[in-house]
C-alpha cells in the first residue's frame, strides 16, 4: 500500500503493555505523525492503555513523557494497608486526574478501548464508555505489586494478564491496524534463571507473550523494537531511552515502507 493511500485509511492502533518499555509507543506514534499517519481508534492495555488515553485525548508527546517522568510510581505513602497489593492503585487517581479534564471516554478526541482483567470471573473485558480513569488504573495494575481496582463492585487488574495485545475490538471496523508491541521475548542463558525471582519474572513474561503471539501476525504494520530488551526498570533515563528506541525503530520501518 502506498503512503498516500495509507494516509487516507481509517486506522486502528494497538498498544501492548510493557511498563517503562511501553514508552516506545510514544516514539512510534511520533514517527507515524511525521508521515502524516493518524489513528482513528486506539486499543490499549497496561501502560499502553494509559499512553493510548493520552493520545486519544490529543496530548503532546512532551506531555506524555512528562507524566511518566514526574509521576512517583513507588511512594511510601502509597503502600496498601487493607488491599491485596503492595501499593494502593487508587491512590494514583490524583495524578491521573491532573492530566484529564473530564473523566469520561466520551471526552476523548479519538475512540479508545481499554482492556482489563476481571479477576472474579477470570475473563478479559474491554471498556470504552463511561468513567475513564479507574479503568486506566485497573488496566495497568499488575498483581501483586499494585492492588486491584474496584469498578461497579467488581475487582479488575492488569488487562495484560489475559490479553496483552487487544486487537479484537479493532479488526472488523477499520481499514488498517497498526500494532506497537514492547513485550518481546529472546532466548536467554541458563545462568539467568538461577534464582526464584528471575525464574518468576521469566515465567510471567512468557505467559504475557503467549497470549498474543499469533495476533502479532494479524496487524498490517507491526512495530517491535528488539533494543528494548536492554531497558532496565531501575534506569533513571529509561523513559527517554525507551521513547527514542521506539521512535528510531518506527522511523526506520516507515522509511523502508515508503520505499517499497
Amino acid at each position: 500500500m502506498k503512503l498516500q493511500d495509507l494516509q487516507k485509511k481509517n486506522i486502528g492502533l494497538v498498544l501492548s503493555g510493557g511498563g517503562v518499555k511501553a514508552m516506545a509507543h510514544i516514539g512510534a506514534i511520533k514517527a507515524l505523525h511525521e508521515y502524516e499517519i493518524y489513528a482513528d481508534a486506539v486499543s490499549g492495555v497496561g501502560t499502553g492503555a494509559v499512553i493510548g488515553a493520552f493520545y486519544a485525548k490529543g496530548m503532546s508527546f512532551a506531555q506524555m513523557l512528562d507524566f511518566f517522568k514526574e509521576t512517583p510510581l513507588f511512594r511510601y505513602s502509597f503502600f496498601s494497608t487493607n488491599k491485596p497489593g503492595l501499593f494502593d492503585t487508587e491512590k494514583y487517581l490524583y495524578f491521573m486526574s491532573n492530566y484529564f479534564g473530564k473523566d469520561t471516554f466520551e471526552a476523548m478526541e479519538r475512540r479508545l478501548f481499554v482492556t482489563v482483567t476481571d479477576l472474579q470471573k477470570g475473563i478479559p473485558k474491554t471498556i470504552n464508555s463511561g468513567k475513564l480513569l479507574l479503568p486506566l488504573l485497573a488496566s495497568a495494575a499488575l498483581p501483586p505489586v499494585f492492588s486491584p481496582v474496584t469498578i461497579d463492585g467488581m475487582l479488575y487488574a492488569d488487562g495484560g494478564i489475559m490479553n496483552n495485545f487487544p486487537i479484537e475490538v479493532l479488526s472488523d471496523e477499520l481499514d488498517v491496524v497498526i500494532g506497537s508491541y514492547t513485550s518481546g521475548m529472546k532466548e536467554i542463558g541458563k545462568g539467568k534463571l538461577d534464582d526464584p525471582i528471575s525464574l518468576a519474572k521469566r515465567t510471567k513474561r512468557l505467559m504475557l507473550h503467549a497470549n498474543c503471539r499469533e495476533k502479532l501476525c494479524a496487524v498490517d504494520i507491526l512495530f517491535r523494537p528488539k533494543d528494548l530488551e536492554y531497558i532496565k526498570f531501575s534506569d533513571d533515563l529509561a523513559v527517554e531511552k525507551a521513547f527514542m528506541i521506539g521512535y528510531e525503530h518506527a522511523s526506520r520501518y516507515l522509511k523502508e515502507y515508503v520505499r517499497a
